[in-house]
């Protein structure tokens, strides 16, 4: 077990080529810190789970009680370097009636470790369903946020089988680009020896949140860790194609942000309802990129409804 974990560090901080990692111990050890402090503001798990697959290790988690042990899984993908703390306002809603697993992407800021090269959507849709091939073989309503949702929409488009329902929270790189200025602030916020509160500064320019306001609240700081340490090596993912669309048949809702999205906006929103014309897709007034954590119980209420239509 201490080779194990010996190695397991090893690879975390100095993955091989084309391997996302922690650019020092140090980093990592600041990012742990911050991770756990952020972590402990969701219900506590019922599991945790380390599950080998042929690209890492990926820390999974699960809220089930006796009532929800059998329904289907709710499963939670989350947008860059925000890791499963990011549901910490979502997650007593969402596993309220449903058993929830929720991972840190691998190739990303988080507990997961990568060990080998992701290097297209196809690679990202593999390690999710050797993940959900453990944890939930018969089937999941994926929900994912920001870049998770583009990569929930390629794990919907490689493995139709498996998703009951796919629900896309201001999905990136999905329906439409995003402006190219938050592009810039991102790249910005990535930049490992900027001061920290131009990091703060763009990481709220990105979410749409006041960075400054924000600046000690435990998720922004383990973002902020995480921007700083962490330095990700993943696919871009391509916009949705029409053909694509065609392997879509599952019920699809489809989330996006009035003002400051990085999904694309209006534009966005009637480019998903061309491509699925029988997606539920709304714009939520009055939020931002951050829309998850802005109206966390009115959109729970209207997942849960989608859910239960879904079956």
């Amino acid at each position: 077990m201490v080779v194990v974990g010996v190695w397991s560090i090893g690879s975390a901080v100095f993955g091989p080529p084309g391997v996302g990692h922690f650019r020092s111990a140090a980093g990592r050890a600041a990012y742990v810190e911050a991770y756990d402090q952020a972590m402990a503001l969701l219900p506590e798990p019922t599991a945790q789970y380390d599950i080998h697959t042929d690209f890492g290790v990926v820390r999974a988690y699960e809220w089930s009680t006796d009532k929800t042990a059998q329904t289907t899984p709710v499963v939670l993908l989350p947008g860059r370097s925000s890791g499963v703390p990011m549901w910490s306002v979502n997650l007593a809603g969402f596993a309220a009636g449903h058993r929830v697993i929720a991972f840190d992407a691998l190739g990303d800021a988080g507990m997961s470790v990568q060990s080998s090269p992701l290097t297209s959507m196809a690679d990202q849709a593999e390690w999710i369903d050797q993940v959900l091939r453990v944890l939930a073989p018969d089937g999941v309503h994926l929900v994912g946020h920001s870049f998770g949702g583009a990569t929930a929409t390629a794990y919907a488009r490689f493995h139709p089988e498996r998703v009951r329902s796919l629900a896309l929270l201001e999905p990136v790189f999905t329906f439409g680009h995003p402006p190219t200025r938050f592009m810039a602030w991102a790249m910005v916020a990535s930049l490992p020896l900027i001061p920290e509160g131009m990091r703060e500064h763009a990481l709220g320019k990105i979410g749409g949140a006041d960075g400054e306001a924000e600046s000690q609240d435990p998720m922004a700081v383990m973002i902020r860790t995480g921007t700083r340490h962490y330095s990700a090596d993943l696919p871009t993912p391509s916009l949705l194609s029409e053909d694509e669309a065609l392997t879509m048949t599952m019920p699809v809702y489809v989330a996006i942000a009035e003002h400051e999205s990085l999904a694309g906006g209006e534009r966005a929103a009637q480019r998903a309802r061309e491509l699925l014309p029988r997606a539920t897709v709304k714009i939520w007034p009055d939020t931002t990129h951050s829309l998850p954590m802005q109206e966390p119980e009115a959109l729970g209420n209207e997942l849960e409804g989608f859910w239960s239509a879904a079956g």
